[in-house]
């Protein structure tokens, strides 16, 4: 039997431990830099030199961040532990990238409805449930019907960041709007569903254990596309979740639209939605719980926006 290709054993490697489409992108673009940095030589010839002097290029050549460095060294790492399976034991003792801690972008309360009102359509409603609910983009996008409970007035996230769930809370302002745009995408449904086309994607296994669930409406994207498009990893024509690029480049259009001078992305009103919450009194171990945070150190990062806003008043206006 002819052995796999070196990317190929890199993809198995990463899918086989259940990583995500985006880490395995990532993990494959730093390997293939790597390789191609140093003319395509052997990686048995590489060692803890020249692995040193790819990350430097890409700190004084490249001008990278500390968590960019950070992320092609954990994709060498990878590389060579678990796919080349080589035990170099000077592997965890090349130094990282420090990252710098840098205070997140929250826009104010009245800069969130200038930009929710400049959205239209379907991006009024998923700008307004980014904001609403704390999600990430991923996490509204991969959202399926079954994980929206109207009665509980909350979202079940599934397979969050590090693979995790978690429960947030359903804004009582969407369920109709929301209700109405999921009788749109059953329409969508029961057409394709006429029309034999292949059911949604589902995570690991569950195709094989649960064959039709694919085709059943519980488990349909709660955001799909309007069209079918071909599966990049299966190549079978299917109807896929909403584009995040698209989605991105509405939210930032609003913005410019608003003149907003803060730098303006999806995740800027997860931020939002933690530090508003703050400013309202909610209690950080429940944001912490809504956010999906391991931590709560990682939480504590808004409340320095928080205090700021609550009332900290310069000395200069009580001159």
């Amino acid at each position: 039997m002819e052995k796999p290709k070196l990317m190929e054993q890199v993809v198995a490697a990463i899918r086989v431990r259940h990583y995500s489409r985006k880490t395995e992108q990532a993990y494959c673009h730093w390997i293939l830099r790597y390789i191609r940095f140093h003319g395509i030589r052997h990686p048995r010839e590489l060692g803890k030199a020249e692995i040193e002097q790819f990350l430097s290029h890409l700190a004084v050549k490249r001008e990278v961040s500390g968590a960019t460095q950070n992320q092609a060294l954990a994709a060498l790492l990878f590389w060579y532990k678990q796919v080349l399976e080589m035990e170099l034991p000077w592997l965890d003792g090349i130094i990282r990238a420090h990252r710098k801690k840098r205070l997140p972008v929250v826009l104010s309360t009245d800069e969130v409805k200038l930009l929710l009102g400049s959205l239209t359509g379907i991006h009024a409603l998923m700008g307004k449930l980014l904001y609403g609910c704390g999600l990430r983009q991923m996490e509204l996008l991969r959202l399926r019907v079954k994980d929206i409970d109207f009665d509980m007035q909350q979202i079940v996230v599934r397979g969050g960041k590090g693979d995790k769930d978690r429960l947030t809370t359903l804004p009582a302002s969407t369920a109709l709007p929301l209700r109405e745009h999921l009788g749109e995408v059953r329409r969508w449904f029961d057409a394709d569903r006429a029309a034999g086309v292949a059911g949604v994607e589902l995570p690991y296994a569950l195709a094989n254990k649960y064959p039709n669930a694919g085709t059943s409406w519980p488990w349909q994207w709660g955001f799909p596309m309007d069209h079918i498009s071909r599966d990049p990893r299966s190549g079978i024509l299917r109807r896929h979740h909403y584009y995040p690029q698209t989605l991105s480049r509405a939210i930032q259009q609003a913005a410019r639209q608003e003149k907003l001078t803060k730098p303006v992305r999806c995740h800027t009103l997860r931020h939002s939605f933690a530090t508003h919450l703050l400013q309202a009194g909610t209690d950080i171990r429940m944001i912490q719980a809504l956010l999906g945070h391991s931590h709560v150190d990682t939480t504590m990062i808004y409340t320095h926006v928080a205090k700021v806003g609550a009332g900290a008043v310069s000395p200069l206006d009580r001159l």
